[in-house]
């Protein structure tokens, strides 16, 4: 995720993203400026047509395309957001079990130690796991069947949450700690699981397939007849306008779909390296025990 200042608009308006998203569309820009200017040769140095009377159907089109654009960036914004509030949520979740292990377990060295390593390696398996994936090498580890056990499965988060669940449980049994503790304890591991599977949800159920290609068709349709209305009255000036017209519709296309999709590596998706190594310092620091 980029950190920027808001409040710089030299830097905003002159930032590398430009040149990213201009990378990105290139093929697609080369092909417009190519047809363009084609189209423009053959109205208007060779078959000398004249054409008039297209401008207010684009007009029409354009308060359409308007509302789809607007409506497609709300709807990307809104999972982006909404991943970002369960991470947040995933970081007090995490800070509130930590700090209700050491106070349940207050002379227990071994729990307060399972737990400093376990809440963090949940995290991190969150993380990968929503990018199709899980880094053994960021998961810290003290017993090796455990390990076994959780590269050996096919959700990695969910093994080790079951095997926090087990500790407590275990614990319980043998009359460490209460009905009541438990509940406790279980409330929060319960909360670190919705968590997750409210960012699987975000994940596994993207803009559905009739919505994106209508609105890409439309995009392409509405662009690719622009010349239409543009040429009689800006001649070879239409390929300017006509870049600019679809570098600007395409571009917010484009930025919708890498934020729909929150969880990756691209510069708008959220920060869930940083807040994961945030949550790894934070419960090691609570449940740091002294000698």
């Amino acid at each position: 995720m980029i950190e920027y200042n808001p409040k710089s608009w030299f830097s905003l308006i002159f930032d590398v993203y430009s040149r990213y998203v201009i990378k990105s569309l290139f093929p697609l820009l080369l092909f417009m400026v190519i047809y363009t200017t084609i189209f423009c040769y053959l109205i208007l140095d060779y078959f000398h047509f004249q054409l008039e009377g297209t401008g207010v159907f684009h007009s029409l089109l354009g308060i359409v395309l308007g509302l789809f654009l607007v409506l497609r960036t709300n709807t990307a914004y809104d999972r982006w957001w909404e991943g970002r509030k369960q991470w947040g949520k995933l970081v007090n979740d995490c800070r509130a079990l930590a700090m209700k292990i050491r106070g349940i377990f207050p002379d227990d060295k071994e729990t307060q130690n399972y737990f400093r390593d376990m809440i963090p390696n949940f995290v991190f398996a969150v993380k990968e796991m929503l990018r199709e994936g899980v880094l053994m090498e960021e998961l810290d580890f003290d017993n090796q069947d455990e390990e076994k056990l959780i590269i050996n499965s096919e959700h990695r988060p969910n093994m080790i949450s079951t095997l926090m669940y087990d500790w407590i449980l275990a614990k319980y049994k043998k009359n460490k700690i209460s009905g009541q503790e438990l509940y406790i304890l279980d409330n929060e591991i319960k909360g670190l699981v919705d968590v997750m599977g409210a960012c699987e949800r975000i994940k596994t159920t993207p803009l559905p397939y009739s919505y994106s290609m209508y609105i890409k068709k439309f995009l392409f349709i509405f662009n690719i007849t622009l010349p239409f209305a543009m040429i009689q009255a800006f001649g070879y000036w239409t390929v300017g306008i006509v870049f600019l017209a679809f570098y600007i519709l395409v571009s917010i296309e484009l930025i919708s779909e890498e934020i729909e999709d929150p969880f990756g590596r691209d510069i708008n998706d959220l920060p869930t390296d940083n807040i994961s190594v945030k949550i790894k310092k934070n419960v090691r620091e609570i449940l740091t025990l002294k000698d």
